[in-house]
């Protein structure tokens, strides 16, 4: 006999099993409220993360321009180009750097 209920018995223990039409008057009332603790970590590591891939991208800058200056006829403004494209990475790096600092006053 198929009650409308899934296999194992569920349905009678008062859980929401997200199907409309139930007794559950809140069904669609669902909420979840954050907790601020929660996202505090978060933010840092995210942060943390973005500062690391920053940090690999002014290398691999780095090596890029020595490579090109090693030559013996390279091209001055890709060398520029990079080299502003590697001062700009490390002004967000130090940015990030100012974020994950806190500020105390004395």
């Amino acid at each position: 006999m198929d009650d409308g209920k899934p296999p194992g018995g569920g349905g009678d223990n008062g859980e929401n099993t997200g199907r409309s039409g139930g007794d559950d008057a809140d069904e669609g009332n669902l909420r979840f409220e954050p907790h601020e603790g929660d996202f505090e970590g978060a933010n840092d590591e995210a942060l943390t993360i973005r500062l690391r891939l920053l940090a690999q991208e002014h290398a691999d800058l780095d090596a890029a321009i020595r490579a090109l200056e090693a030559q013996p006829h390279y091209d001055r403004l890709s060398v520029a180009r990079l080299k502003k494209k590697k001062l700009q990475i490390k002004d967000i790096m130090q940015a990030i750097k100012d974020q994950l600092t806190p500020d105390i006053i004395a």
